[in-house]
């Protein structure tokens, strides 16, 4: 296997793995509790997104909500593997590495929206009153 091809599939596997891996934990251990890691700024918490980011779709009706989500995933990662497939001899590092992230990204969320109905997000970053939405490591890297 080609570098580039290597690099891109390792780290798309890795984004998958490393997501999966932290979206169990978080459902084990903050199934009841939220952990405060920085005071007024970090806390680790489980949430259950039914939607989209920042909870999009999240009232729409459920045949709806997960035929465009689950709809879009899809299309997403094999968007992202048949760009890189097609165009890896032409790809920077850089562009490698964003595909990957992005690629695995998509994968990762898709799981649990194809297993569970909906998307754990655990990392809940605010400011005093004011909270982000709550994300997960898929969402990381395909921001």
């Amino acid at each position: 296997m080609e570098k580039k091809s290597f690099t891109f599939w390792s780290i798309f596997v890795a984004i998958i793995l490393i997501d999966l891996l932290t979206k169990n934990l978080a459902e084990s251990y903050l199934k009841d509790k939220t952990i405060e890691v920085i005071p007024n700024f970090f806390n680790l918490t489980l949430v259950w997104n039914k939607g989209a980011a920042f909870g999009i779709l999240a009232e729409s009706p459920e045949y709806v909500r997960k035929l465009f989500l689950i709809g879009s995933s899809l299309i997403a990662a094999v968007v992202v593997i048949v760009y890189f497939l097609k165009s890896k001899d032409k790809l920077s590092n850089f562009e490698t590495l964003s595909l990957a992230l992005i690629g695995g990204g998509a994968v990762g969320n898709l799981y649990d929206r194809l297993f569970l109905g909906q998307v754990r997000d655990f990392l809940d970053f605010y400011i005093k009153d004011h909270h982000w939405p709550a994300f997960n490591v898929a969402d990381a890297s395909i921001s």
